[in-house]
């Protein structure tokens, strides 16, 4: 998300080392960088303009103050101004009614709505205990119903049957008479989609609107459609009464403008984005931690809240005392923090979260588990004896031959294990030295409004 800007960012703090006060003269060429890696992330012209008039009014005449550089000094008006832009504090998603909270999924077809519906809906089964129940008022694609009826099921959620040839509002009412009979908690109304905007659909959606009353709409969109997202949301939003945005595929695009500009464009809130293909992959949206990760500074808490729903703690306090005292790191706990990547979203979700340096440390060590591979990895470990796990030095040419045949791969594919658990390793042994220390200091200078994990 935003790597080109992160990267900018980090070069240009650099060359302002030394300066004793920010003056147009010496942030100029960063806002410039700035202001192109805004274009080029496709964030909308008018967001760009305003963002870098508020960074150079904020940060003229800032004393540099402490230990921090000129660089942090003025990463930290950027920080806050990123913060402010994409709303400034985490929107809640507001189910203060009587049961059940209706809430309306919008959105053009392929944007992930259905999909999104589910993930939703199971976020508030696991998270907040709430009963929930789901239908789908798309009567044009077949697909669509049948879709929704198969991830509900995935996400443990009930699914209320409708059929193509029903009117939509027929099937509203009679969902809604279903989830009060049944004490549902929530019920999620996936509309149609189009391929594109028509007066149709608009009108379709706004009688569904004025029958249900529900207390939140939600639009969903695509980041990746970059600027023409924040156009469709533009349109939606002048048709519908919307409550909130939620962001779909934020993980997987370079650009991801749309973040930096829907909320300002529409006024509305961005509550969540989606950040991967699974149902567990969905996230609140927090302002403030995304402009952290886009500065290249990490969202630590994010990352401390998906290790305490992913991580078995007992092994995780195991861990955290091996890597204190940077010994006894051996294969078996390489194959539990692969295991337990796994549960956290992969090693994609994990190096997004970490900050840069320490992401950068991760790659090296890791960076080439894909997700897809750890099978792989966990089948070479479970052929090796207890001994060899234990003492990974043992392992001469004729025991990799061995472990290979077991595990049914190549000894290159061992090997490769072998020098990712070493590089792995050597990083348990900089935490041991102060690394993590570090890391918890920048966690909170985040909290308290300083700006670390910035090149110095």
């Amino acid at each position: 998300m935003l790597d080109n800007l992160t990267l900018k960012l980090a070069k240009v703090v650099k060359n302002l080392r030394g300066q004793a006060r920010l003056s147009e003269e010496n942030i100029q060429e960063m806002l410039r960088e700035v202001r192109m890696a805004l274009l080029e992330a496709d964030v909308a012209l008018p967001v760009v303009k305003e963002f870098i008039a508020r960074v150079k009014e904020r940060a003229v005449g800032q004393e540099v103050i402490g230990s921090l550089t000129p660089g942090q000094a003025l990463v930290g008006v950027v920080h806050r101004e990123l913060t402010e832009l994409m709303g400034g504090a985490k929107a809640e998603l507001n189910l203060a009614c009587q049961p059940p909270a209706i809430i309306l999924m919008s959105g053009l077809q392929g944007a992930g709505k259905t999909t999104t519906t589910a993930k939703l809906g199971k976020w508030l089964k696991e998270r907040q205990k709430k009963k929930v129940l789901v239908v789908s008022c798309d009567v044009y694609r077949p697909a669509a119903i049948e879709q929704l009826k198969t991830v509900a099921a995935q996400a443990g959620i009930d699914f209320f049957p409708s059929e193509v040839g029903q009117k939509p509002a027929e099937i509203a009412a009679a969902a809604l008479d279903y989830a009060k009979r049944h004490f549902h908690d929530v019920l999620f109304v996936d509309t149609a989609g189009r391929l594109a905007i028509d007066e149709a659909m608009m009108a379709e959606i706004r009688e569904l609107h004025a029958q249900l009353k529900p207390i939140e709409t939600l639009f969903v969109v695509d980041a990746m459609l970059g600027q023409d997202a924040v156009n469709t949301a533009k349109a939606f939003n002048e048709a519908l009464p919307l409550t909130g945005v939620i962001l779909t595929k934020l993980d997987g695009d370079a650009r991801g403008g749309a973040a930096l500009s829907v909320r300002h464009v529409t006024g509305k809130p961005l509550k969540f984005a989606g950040v991967g293909e699974k149902l567990t992959g969905i996230e609140e949206f927090h302002p403030e931690r995304m402009a952290s990760r886009i500065l290249g500074m990490g969202d630590i808490l994010g990352l401390v809240e998906d290790a305490q729903r992913g991580v078995d703690q007992d092994k995780a306090q195991e861990f955290v005392k091996k890597m204190k005292s940077g010994k006894g790191f051996d294969l078996n706990d390489f194959k539990d923090q692969i295991g337990q990547m796994r549960q956290m979203g992969g090693m994609g979700a994990l190096l997004e979260k970490m900050p840069a340096q320490f992401a950068q440390m991760a790659q090296q060590a890791g960076g080439q588990v894909e997700d897809k591979s750890i099978r792989r990895i966990e089948g070479i470990i479970n052929s090796m004896t207890p001994q060899e796990r234990t003492k990974p030095e043992l392992l001469k040419a004729s025991r990799k031959r061995r472990i290979a045949t077991g595990a049914g791969v190549q000894v290159q594919e061992v090997n490769r294990l072998l020098n990712q658990f070493e590089q792995t390793q050597k990083m348990m042994k900089q935490f041991s030295k102060g690394g993590m220390a570090k890391m918890m200091r920048a966690a909170k200078g985040l909290m308290g409004g300083g700006m670390p994990g910035m090149p110095r």
